[in-house]
């Protein structure tokens, strides 16, 4: 028994799906630990909402070298505003808690402390139009700054107080600075009792809001790309048959007569269900019921994936054999074109294939012409047909072994056997005065040789069950006992006999038993 190694699961399979899985894992566990711890601590949030210039100096040097700055009334009028910005800062609690005045932990007179890095502050306005009541905490004694406003020079933090914030409360503060350059940091510090102080990440009005974090596009891209190859890899590997189909390689032998319908049906079969191979190897009816019976006596268990077809019922003995019937055919009489006979009685029949005809003068009057008969071998369904609905005898043995020469001196006719129905074909059409026996649709397009009606009838589908046409017979399908469902013998069989086989079937020239007017034929024997 084969060991697997460490690296033999290492597929392109497994690693995409490890990782995806792992992705997964590591996803839904921040997600669980984001959920459940994150929420439940104390959060002060701040975020910059607005940082823009509203002076020409060094407040904004790029806006200032594209002359996007203009001042008009009290901006222009004011000195002190030639290098000034505004600030928009938002603070608010984005935790799950409400945080009290006690919770601020810095000291006595504040709770948190704004710093504007390289700029001093010149003015604040405090402004909580959904929470007005927040105001209350910004008494008149106020100033904002440590020292208060000292002159033109300011002073670069400013000290908040400490403003109860229920969940999602917030409060804006509008700070008018100077020196310095837009965009230079703006921190807030302060300390909470069981929680924290931390910047948001927001949008400037001018900005256009991102439909998707950048951490949550980054973990959609990577399991999508994972998941998409994974599928990929899936689907070309491991894709499974269609509804109805089965993969695999089933052997079907047996009807020559029957092959050419079969071949193609095979054909259809495969384009239908990729992964499976079907092999028609025709030998003649009896040859291929040996074969079925040689095959599953050596089979130590199951169906062996081989399906017998025969004209007729298989003969007597080997009852684990399992009979399906297929469809109805129809056979014909074909002679030599050089021979003008275009029907036949059965008297007529008999009495050429007992001698007792010789020559086709005494049927057709005309010139003289030998009558030469191609048969097929014994273990031909055909020619068993042939034999019993038709002759109603066997044939006499054979006096030739080429189709040429008599073999046999004392036979009246020349009559040879050949291996099959394609070997017939060809013989009578390259042989003048030679009559042989076909299934129907074999033998259109053939050059050489036509069909000789029964009794006045030649051989029609549509006629099969109102005509006293006498050569035809049930085509059955033969299998080694019951095959399993899922197997291709048992696939192919059910697409031969009920499913689109029946179509191609039909087209050869042959009767579906499955059809209304098979089943009843079919059923009758």
């Amino acid at each position: 028994m084969r060991t697997v190694g460490p690296v033999d699961w290492l597929t392109a399979e497994n690693l995409i799906a490890l990782v995806t899985a792992l992705l997964g894992v590591l996803v839904s566990a921040g997600a669980v630990w984001y959920e459940r711890r994150v929420p439940h601590q104390r959060r002060v949030g701040y975020r910059v909402q607005l940082d823009t210039a509203i002076g020409d100096g060094t407040a904004d040097r790029a806006a200032t070298s594209r002359g996007a700055t203009v001042r008009r009334g009290f901006f222009d009028a004011t000195r002190d505003l030639a290098h000034a910005s505004l600030v928009l800062l938002r603070i608010e609690n984005d935790g799950a808690l409400a945080i009290g005045a006690e919770h601020y932990t810095d000291g006595d007179d504040h709770g948190l402390t704004v710093e504007f890095t390289g700029r001093r502050v010149k003015a604040v306005v405090v402004t909580a139009p959904d929470h007005p009541r927040l105001l209350s905490h910004f008494p008149d004694s106020w100033t904002g700054a440590p020292d208060g406003w000292a002159g033109t020079t300011g002073a670069a933090t400013i000290q908040l107080p400490k403003v109860p914030l229920n969940r999602g409360a917030h409060y804006k503060v509008l700070v008018l600075l100077t020196g310095g350059r837009v965009g230079d940091e703006v921190t807030v510090d302060g300390n909470i009792a069981e929680g924290h102080v931390h910047v948001n990440r927001s949008t400037t009005p001018d900005d256009t809001p991102p439909v998707f974090s950048r951490a949550a596009r980054t973990v959609t891209v990577v399991l999508t790309v994972c998941v998409v190859a994974l599928a990929a890899l899936v689907v070309r590997e491991r894709t499974p048959p269609p509804i109805g189909c089965a993969r695999g390689t089933l052997t079907v032998t047996g009807s020559t007569a029957f092959a050419p319908a079969v071949r193609d049906v095979a054909k259809k079969y495969e384009q239908d269900c990729p992964g499976s191979r079907i092999v028609v190897e025709a030998h003649g009816s009896a040859s291929g019921i040996r074969r079925l019976a040689e095959v599953g006596a050596r089979a130590a268990d199951g169906s062996p994936a081989v399906i017998a077809l025969s004209d007729g019922r298989k003969p007597g003995g080997h009852p684990q054999l399992r009979e399906s019937t297929v469809a109805v055919s129809l056979f014909a009489l074909v002679v030599h074109d050089a021979t003008p006979v275009r029907t036949l009685d059965r008297d007529r029949i008999r009495r050429l294939y007992r001698g007792e005809i010789t020559d086709w003068s005494a049927i057709t009057g005309g010139p003289r012409q030998p009558v030469l008969l191609v048969s097929r071998n014994a273990g031909s369904g055909t020619r068993e047909v042939f034999q019993r609905r038709v002759l109603g005898r066997n044939e006499p043995a054979h006096s030739s072994r080429d189709c040429l020469r008599r073999d046999d001196p004392e036979a009246r006719v020349i009559r040879c056997e050949l291996d099959s129905t394609e070997q017939v074909l060809a013989t009578v059409a390259a042989l003048p005065g030679a009559l042989g026996y076909t299934e129907l649709r074999a033998g259109t397009g053939l050059k050489g040789l036509h069909r000789v009606a029964i009794d006045g009838r030649l051989p029609s589908p549509e006629e099969i069950g109102t005509s006293p046409y006498p050569y035809r017979e049930i085509e059955y399908a033969y299998t080694w006992g019951e095959p399993p469902a899922d197997s291709l013998a048992s696939s192919f069989l059910t697409y031969l006999t009920r499913g689109g086989g029946q179509d191609v079937v039909r087209v050869h020239g042959h009767l579906p038993c499955a059809t209304p007017k098979g089943l009843r034929i079919c059923a009758d024997g």
